[in-house]
């Protein structure tokens, strides 16, 4: 008993200690990267305020929300909170300026995150597709993926395809190196990664796992998930002379033997630090690498922050 006590006492230093190092990192820098000082009222069609002839589709900075579908997920006040990133519905998220959206499956086609439950993914589609009739010019990168433990959906390729047919960009390298008027009126990249059923093809109207990758840091203390984000971040090539994307996420995660187990307060460490990020990431020479940059709870200055560097981007500021 003596040792987990100590254990947890440990544990509470090592967060205090390294969210204080967060906060003085934050305090000695002037977040002054090019485009930081971009804010827009419209972020519902905040691609088609650019120049889509010039919005290169690698060279776009895009905000994606974690955990996309778990505004109700669980029971309210019971398990809700230990499962629960975002706050807004899915279309909320979109009109907000979220264009990555990270949905994850069980075989019943509910949405899911572990054990716990929501809605099913028709809801998810439904916003996007209530969304896409609303704009003209966004493009959307929708990945699902089944979740670890679980089965694929049956015939869910078909099912997306069904959904979401008219709107699908298909699967070709040659995407990335397209702006979006090129692309429109085609909407949606859908990246689809079953468990055990066949990766969509190349040329198919869905994409494959590899084309969008991360490196999941499972950790609750943010010092060293935002380290480890910028290593890894570090390690990729440029934006231009890729063929995938990669993912960012400015997320930490509950662990089970530390007494604080929600999600929000223990995202929170981490979460007020976004700019912070990209202005580390440019500091230190990986600006060209970022592409996909994820959060719990988006709000409106992670989005300013991505539209506003990506602006930055294609107007040669960076």
């Amino acid at each position: 008993m003596g040792s987990f006590f100590s254990k947890q006492v440990q544990r509470r230093k090592s967060v205090h200690t390294q969210k204080k190092l967060l906060y003085d990192l934050k305090e000695k820098n002037n977040i002054d990267f090019p485009g930081s000082d971009y804010h827009l009222d419209d972020r519902k069609n905040w691609m088609s305020t650019l120049t889509l002839q010039k919005l290169h589709v690698n060279k776009i900075i895009w905000p994606g929300t974690h955990d996309s579908a778990t505004n109700k997920i669980g029971i309210p006040f019971i398990s809700r909170p230990f499962a629960r990133t975002q706050s807004l519905s899915i279309y909320k998220q979109l009109v907000m300026g979220t264009r990555v959206l990270d949905i994850r499956v069980q075989e019943d086609g509910r949405v899911c995150h572990g054990i716990l439950v929501s809605y099913h993914v028709d809801v998810v589609i439904n916003d996007v597709k209530k969304f896409l009739s609303e704009t003209e010019s966004e493009i959307i990168i929708l990945e699902i993926r089944t979740e670890f433990g679980h089965d694929d959906p049956p015939e869910f390729n078909k099912y997306l395809e069904d959904q979401l047919g008219e709107f699908l960009i298909h699967q070709d390298d040659s995407v990335f190196n397209k702006t979006v008027a090129e692309l429109l009126p085609k909407r949606v990249i859908c990246v689809w990664k079953p468990r055990k059923s066949p990766q969509p093809k190349h040329g198919s109207s869905l994409w494959s796992a590899g084309y969008l990758k991360d490196n999941w840091i499972d950790t609750d203390l943010p010092k060293t998930k935002f380290e480890s984000n910028l290593k890894y971040l570090s390690e990729q090539p440029p934006v231009t002379s890729r063929k995938y994307f990669y993912r960012v996420e400015n997320t930490v995660t509950p662990q089970a033997d530390n007494p604080v187990l929600c999600v929000k307060p223990v995202t929170n460490r981490i979460r007020p630090y976004g700019r912070l990020f990209i202005n580390e990431s440019i500091s230190r020479g990986y600006g060209d690498r970022l592409q996909i940059y994820s959060t719990d709870f988006i709000d409106k200055d992670f989005v300013d922050a991505c539209i506003g560097l990506t602006n930055a981007r294609i107007e040669g500021k960076l």
